[in-house]
């Protein structure tokens, strides 16, 4: 977990941007890549944690993310039907001199803006998706074609969030970006075991109250229910392996079969035995 990892895009052959359908994914990846992209999910619920911003989806979700902004992927935690579609491009993917065009000004704009990271709601939402989703049964012109649109549609729009209240891509934040990968690999790598809050501390060179503010400020989590959040995504990705209720408790890190029980719980809504039962089917 938390490995600021750089992800590399290459367009679709004959094309000039990429079109991605990705399968429902249990990996924490935290990554960046140089190239803008649009990503629509359809699912239950997940995290939207684009930059600094840390919110939840419901339902559904749509961003627009510019170069160099580390996000989570969209698919985190979510065990339900998930649908998405994924675009990715390249600055200046047409050429600085078609971006250069008066009819363009908006588009232009807008990817300026995606800087910052942008989220869309509403009728928007709505009308974009449609086009995503047929976007792969176009050819390579009419795709183009109808991402312009879609790119327009979003220019236009006032049906949008912003995510970020500084360009998520700047030294000061790269360098809090590198102390939060530190953080994440951490839990990553002793979730499972005891995570000893005052050690991470030490590590990132901030006192212990110093560091869980800095956490609770990070992550709108305390230090503990991240754990216990954490230790929760994994027991479903064991428990829909068919692992034991037991052995998903103990393989997690929590030492008592009732506390896994309660935590489990309060963090979905369901016991653990329910929701193996749910999944199995």
């Amino acid at each position: 977990m938390g490995k600021l990892q750089l992800e590399e895009v290459k367009p679709d052959i004959g094309s000039s941007f990429k079109i991605l359908s990705p399968h429902l994914s249990a990996t924490f990846l935290w990554h960046l890549h140089p190239e803008y992209e649009i990503v629509y999910v359809e699912a239950a619920g997940g995290p939207r944690h684009v930059g600094n911003h840390i919110s939840k989806y419901n339902g559904s979700d749509l961003v627009f993310i510019g170069p160099n902004i580390p996000h989570l992927n969209f698919d985190y935690g979510v065990h339900t039907d998930c649908e998405q579609v994924v675009i990715q491009m390249k600055e200046n993917f047409l050429g600085e001199p078609f971006f250069n065009n008066p009819e363009i000004a908006a588009i232009k704009q807008l990817f300026k803006k995606a800087c910052y990271g942008l989220s869309f709601y509403g009728n928007t939402k709505i009308k974009a998706a449609t086009a995503l989703k047929n976007l792969q049964n176009l050819n390579r012109f009419d795709q183009l074609l109808s991402l312009l649109q879609v790119f327009q549609l979003l220019a236009t729009s006032d049906e949008v969030e912003v995510l970020n209240n500084a360009p998520a891509a700047n030294k000061a934040f790269e360098r809090q970006q590198k102390r939060m990968s530190f953080i994440y690999k951490y839990i990553g790598e002793h979730y499972n075991s005891r995570p000893d809050v005052n050690h991470l501390a030490q590590e990132v060179n901030l006192s212990t109250a110093a560091f869980c503010r800095y956490f609770k400020k990070q992550t709108k989590q305390t230090f503990t229910d991240f754990i216990n959040q954490y230790r929760v995504n994994e027991a479903k990705n064991l428990l829909l392996q068919d692992k034991s209720v037991t052995e998903t408790c103990y393989a997690t890190g929590f030492e008592q079969l009732s506390y896994f029980n309660k935590i489990f719980k309060k963090i979905t809504g369901e016991n653990p035995s329910a929701f193996k039962k749910r999944n199995l089917l």
